[in-house]
């Protein structure tokens, strides 16, 4: 089984590793820079708990060209590289490969099949259609990532927390190579599950992350703090809910209440959102995946979303005066 991790950060970095110990599979990967040299000098490395787990990386290259037509290729990469990912990724994909982007927010592919919002592609995740013309929809998995990892150094993934993988059929039910995929996985370490509505697993995450990740951006505080504070929380809530009826219209009901939700948020403790993360290291970070989809979804169904708006708009003006979101 010939596996390509496309984008070698804390989380491409987290499967890669698990897959390859395995021995079941030879793990590539695409990667840059440092992480590209560490990969290429150590193979694949996680820290958890003071123990290191370290597997034979098959190959690892900055130009997918080189490794060849993979069995599955695992896109890891920030929502706002995925642009180029769909002019570089070509080489990797034959008739028979699967590709799982295990990303954050809304994925490029959501829209398609949902009568309503009709048959252009969301352009705040992919402008033009340039990603859905690269990969064929017909051989994507989607998944929602349940883990939490860092990368202290380059090439090496610090394991805090999670290993929940939720993997389905874009158009939902079941097949026999999301059966196999999900066996695979497990058999790496995670917990796994087949979904047959993926796309109604990806909205319910992005349902909780959708303000906790701006919000602590914005403010540098932690998941704790911003649920501590009565009047941030209630904000949350009230954008929390017009994401909910969003949800509704789509065919992706949330059952349960902002409260309950923020109730299993608070079990994180004092948690850094990714988002966040991004900013302290001066990285971009994905904010029209997590809130400007939402908002465009929002738009296409002339729904009002106050909330939302104003989430986005904010985060917005911040972003762009720290150079972290195009101008």
């Amino acid at each position: 089984m010939k596996v390509c991790i496309y984008g070698a950060g804390a989380i491409g970095g987290l499967i890669g590793a698990r897959l390859a110990a395995t021995g079941n599979c030879a793990v590539s990967a695409v990667a840059r820079g440092a992480t590209l040299a560490a990969l290429q000098q150590h193979g694949w490395r996680v820290l958890r708990d003071g123990e290191l787990l370290q597997a034979p990386c098959a190959g690892a290259s900055a130009d997918p060209g080189t490794l060849g037509v993979q069995d599955i290729v695992v896109v890891a990469v920030k929502s706002q590289a995925m642009g180029a990912v769909a002019d570089a990724i070509a080489p990797l994909i034959g008739p028979q490969t699967l590709v799982v982007p295990a990303m954050n927010g809304v994925p490029w592919w959501f829209a398609q099949g949902i009568t309503c919002l009709g048959e252009a592609p969301l352009e705040s995740v992919d402008p033009g259609g340039r990603i859905a013309r690269a990969i064929p929809l017909e051989q994507v998995l989607g998944c929602v990532v349940y883990a939490s990892a860092s990368m202290p150094e380059p090439g090496l993934v610090a394991h805090k927390m999670g290993l929940g993988l939720v993997l389905g059929e874009p158009r939902g039910g079941d097949s026999a190579r999301l059966r196999d995929l999900v066996a695979l996985l497990n058999a790496a370490g995670f917990e796994a599950r087949a979904s047959a509505a993926v796309r109604q697993d990806i909205w319910y995450k992005l349902w909780g992350n959708m303000t906790m990740n701006p919000i602590s951006a914005i403010t540098g505080a932690t998941i704790d703090r911003i649920l501590d504070d009565d009047l941030v929380r209630d904000f949350c809530s009230l954008a929390m809910a017009e994401a909910a009826l969003i949800g509704e219209r789509i065919g992706c009901a949330v059952a349960q209440s902002p409260e309950d939700r923020h109730a299993v948020t608070r079990q994180l403790g004092a948690f850094k959102s990714s988002m966040l993360q991004d900013v302290e290291a001066q990285r971009s970070i994905e904010l029209d995946a997590i809130v400007g989809a939402v908002l465009e979804i929002a738009h296409r169904l002339d729904m009002r979303v106050p909330n939302i708006s104003a989430l986005m708009g904010i985060t917005r003006l911040f972003a762009r005066s720290r150079q972290l979101y195009p101008a």
